[in-house]
């Protein structure tokens, strides 16, 4: 029995081992700061520091990988949850979107904010700083609305 464990911990470790060999892309984007979110909206500095600190990993171009994220499976698991963060919203690339695109982006964020699905429970849990209070749960909701009412 004990020589069934010791081989099946070296099949695993052996398949881990060779899993670390399927590359996952980690490169951000270029970066072009006349179209960020934060620069247009002309955000003040503790907005600045709520957004970037449980917002712009996932919703942006300035993602900062953490060593985690290299180790396969888990790095497929990061990369997909910052590529469809991306898809679903980037601060980086706000100059470009479209009216509607925007406004409506603006209401999910207010709405994700002040219902409590954002910042990701899972996110959250392994990053500190993106445990938002209330009051900045608060805070970050009415910039939201506000740069929402500034749209029309």
């Amino acid at each position: 029995m004990g020589s069934f464990i010791i081989k099946l911990g070296l099949l695993v470790v052996g398949i881990l081992l060779i899993l670390q060999l399927i590359p996952v892309n980690q490169k951000n984007p270029e970066i072009m700061k006349t179209k960020d979110f934060l620069l247009i909206t002309e955000a003040p500095k503790e907005i600045v520091s709520l957004v970037k600190s449980s917002c712009y990993d996932c919703h942006s171009n300035h993602t900062v990988w953490p060593w985690y994220s290299y180790i396969a499976p888990v790095s497929w698991v990061v990369a997909d949850h910052v590529e469809h963060g991306r898809k679903e919203l980037n601060f980086s690339e706000w100059k470009d979107y479209e009216f509607e695109r925007k406004d409506h982006k603006l209401e999910e964020c207010i709405e994700a904010i002040e219902e409590g699905w954002m910042p990701d429970q899972g996110y959250a849990k392994m990053h500190e700083e993106a445990n938002l209070s209330s009051e900045e749960r608060q805070m970050l909701a009415n910039f939201f609305k506000k740069t929402r009412e500034n749209l029309k």
